[in-house]
């Protein structure tokens, strides 16, 4: 018996889009990630890029359960002293919707190379509207 392995030329991409409106970010950014890794696919293979592309709209309408919205804090560091920037989800929806939803769903892929693969085929935008119905997506339920 031999372990079958996908190589990078066997594999067919999809493209997906999913609804943020009134979802919880963490559903949302699951949903993603599944897509994203391949997770469902037969010849799922944990070290090759077997997922689809994933498109999230309406980003800036997802929803956080509890107090997140005033208490969860996003951080990011330059790396220079004093470079440490601190602001919560409130805020951060405020000035770039996408990237609590960017950030909720690279926290969910493999922290490498494959992982910063993957992330590319992530598109995310806060509106309604996309410009990738060229590709047809298809709308996942959640």
């Amino acid at each position: 018996m031999k372990t079958f392995s996908a190589k990078a030329e066997d594999i067919q991409r999809k493209w997906w889009v999913i609804d943020a409106k009134g979802q919880i970010l963490g559903d949302v950014a699951v949903a993603a990630a599944r897509l994203l890794r391949g997770k469902d696919k037969a010849l799922f293979t944990p070290h090759v890029d077997c997922g689809d592309f994933v498109v999230i709209i309406n980003a800036e309408q997802v929803r956080l359960s509890g107090k997140k919205e005033d208490q969860k804090v996003y951080t990011s560091f330059s790396g220079y002293v004093g470079g440490q920037k601190r602001e919560t989800a409130r805020k951060l929806r405020e000035r770039r919707p996408e990237l609590m939803v960017e950030r909720a769903v690279t926290g969910m892929v493999p922290h490498n190379r494959l992982g910063r693969q993957i992330m590319k085929k992530l598109k995310v935008y806060a509106g309604e509207t996309h410009p990738h119905e060229a590709q047809q997506p298809e709308a996942v339920a959640l």
